[in-house]
C-alpha cells in the first residue's frame, strides 16, 4: 500500500468507538482480589469504554470455568450488561473443532448479556482458512450477534492470523458484529481496514496493536489490554480526536510510549506490566500475577512511574 493511499484513509473528528480488556488484579497472596476487579470494571465503564472479560489481558486461559462465570456475573452487574466477554473453549494441540462447545460459551455471555468475542481455541485455528470462515458462521448461525477475533502467536502459541480472502469471508457473517485485531502489523490492519471499507462499512476492526495505538486514526476502532493501565486517559484522548483538537497527538504519543514499555518483548509480560501500573495508580493491593505469567525487572517500576506522573495532568 503506497504512503499516499494510507494518508487518505485518515479520519479527523471520527468518534471512536473503545473497548478495555480488564485486568484481574490479585493480592499478595495470589488469590483474585474481587473487590479491586469490579472497582476497575466500573471506572471502565464510568470513563465511556467498554469493559471487555475474561479475555487474556484478565487471563482468561488460566481461569477455572466458575471465575469465568463469576466473571460474566460481575461484569453484568456492573455495567448493566455493556460489555463484552471472551467465550472460550478449553482444548488442546490436536484437538477437533467443537462447534456445540463454542455455541455454549458464546451464548452463557449472551445470556449474561454481554457480547461474546469468539477466542482463539486450538481446533479453531487448526482449521484452514475456508473451515475458519465456515466455523465461525456455523456459530454465527446459533447466536445474534458475536466478535471474532485474530491473535498473533506472540500472544499465545495457538494464536493465528488469517488470509485476508478468510478476513473478507467473516465480514460476510449477519451476526459477526467486528473483529479484533491482533497482529502488530499496521499493514495487515490497513488491508482490513480498506477491506472493511469496501465490504462492510458498519463492521467494527478493532484494533489490537497496543504497539500502534494511532490506527484509530484511520478508522480502527479498539479493543486494547494497554487501555486497562489507563481507561480516563485514552478517553481522553478519543475525546480531543472527535474534537478536532491536536492535543490528541500529545497524548497519544504518551500513551504510545507507555505501550511500547509494557508491551515489548516478551509480549505476555504486559499484564505484569499492567498490575504494576494498577498499584502505583492506586488501583491494586499488590503486582501479583498468577503463576506462569512472565514478568518485568523491578526496574521497569521506575519507567512506570515516570509515565505515570507525566500522565498527571490528564488524569
Amino acid at each position: 500500500m503506497e504512503e499516499r493511499d494510507v494518508v487518505a484513509m485518515i479520519r479527523p473528528g471520527r468518534a471512536i468507538t473503545g473497548m478495555s480488556a480488564v485486568l484481574l488484579p490479585h493480592t499478595a497472596d495470589g488469590s483474585v482480589d474481587w473487590a479491586a476487579t469490579a472497582a476497575h470494571v466500573a471506572r471502565t465503564h464510568d470513563a465511556g469504554l467498554t469493559p471487555a472479560v475474561n479475555m487474556d489481558t484478565g487471563y482468561v486461559q488460566l481461569l477455572d470455568p466458575a471465575d469465568r462465570a463469576r466473571m460474566l456475573a460481575l461484569a453484568a452487574e456492573v455495567t448493566g450488561g455493556r460489555f463484552v466477554a471472551g467465550a472460550v473453549v478449553d482444548d488442546a494441540a490436536g484437538a477437533a473443532f467443537d462447534l456445540a462447545s463454542h455455541v455454549a460459551a458464546a451464548q452463557a455471555v449472551l445470556a449474561a448479556g454481554g457480547t461474546p468475542v469468539v477466542f482463539p481455541s486450538h481446533g479453531l485455528n487448526a482449521l484452514d482458512d475456508e473451515g475458519w470462515v465456515a466455523a465461525l458462521a456455523a456459530i454465527g448461525a446459533e447466536v445474534d450477534r458475536f466478535i471474532g477475533f485474530e491473535l498473533g502467536a506472540m500472544f499465545i502459541p495457538h494464536g493465528r492470523i488469517v488470509s485476508l480472502d478468510a478476513y473478507r469471508g467473516m465480514l460476510a457473517i449477519p451476526s459477526c458484529v467486528g473483529a479484533k485485531h491482533s497482529s502488530l502489523d499496521r499493514a495487515l490492519e490497513w488491508e482490513r481496514l480498506r477491506a472493511r471499507d469496501q465490504d462492510r462499512p458498519d463492521f467494527l476492526v478493532l484494533t489490537g496493536n497496543d504497539l500502534a495505538i494511532d490506527m484509530v486514526m484511520y478508522g480502527s476502532d479498539y479493543l486494547l489490554g494497554l487501555s486497562t493501565l489507563a481507561p480516563d486517559v485514552f478517553a481522553a484522548r478519543d475525546r480531543l480526536w472527535a474534537a478536532g483538537d491536536p492535543r490528541f497527538h500529545e497524548l497519544n504519543d504518551l500513551l504510545q510510549h507507555l505501550g511500547l514499555v509494557a508491551f515489548r518483548p516478551p509480549v505476555p509480560a504486559y499484564r505484569h506490566a499492567a498490575a504494576m501500573f494498577l498499584e502505583l495508580r492506586g488501583w491494586a493491593s499488590s503486582d501479583a500475577t498468577p503463576p506462569g505469567v512472565p514478568r518485568r525487572p523491578a526496574s521497569d517500576r521506575a519507567l512506570l512511574r515516570d509515565i505515570l506522573d507525566r500522565l498527571a495532568p490528564w488524569l
